[in-house]
């Protein structure tokens, strides 16, 4: 589902997904649709909470890494992920359970 809104996301972010429910200021391209959706994918298999909780420990870890917001955000394993893949159509149909997980390892600066 997508609300389009004034309010949320905050800043100048373009989108954000709470809950599988995502929130934007503005029209989506296909490839911020498909981000967002990979998104919705990560927390169906960590039961949402597990999700959440993933995301700001290893945002934290990454802070501590990079000493860089931006760059803490970008290296996050589910953003890794759905940064990779936005520009495939189909990747949502073939992608593996906890596929995620392979951006553990990988490192952007």
């Amino acid at each position: 589902m997508i609300l389009h809104n004034r309010l949320i996301p905050f800043g100048t972010y373009k989108a954000i997904n709470l809950l599988g429910i995502i929130f934007t200021k503005m029209p989506l391209t296909h490839a911020e649709l498909r981000h967002e959706q990979i998104h919705t994918r990560q927390m169906l298999e960590m039961l949402v909470i597990g999700f959440y909780v993933w995301y700001v420990v290893e945002w934290g870890i990454r802070l501590v890494q990079y000493r860089d917001s931006h760059i803490a955000y970008l290296n996050i394993s589910f953003e890794r992920e759905a940064y990779a893949q936005q520009n495939q159509r189909l990747y949502l149909r073939y992608r593996p359970p906890f596929a995620s997980m392979r951006y553990l390892t990988i490192r952007n600066k």
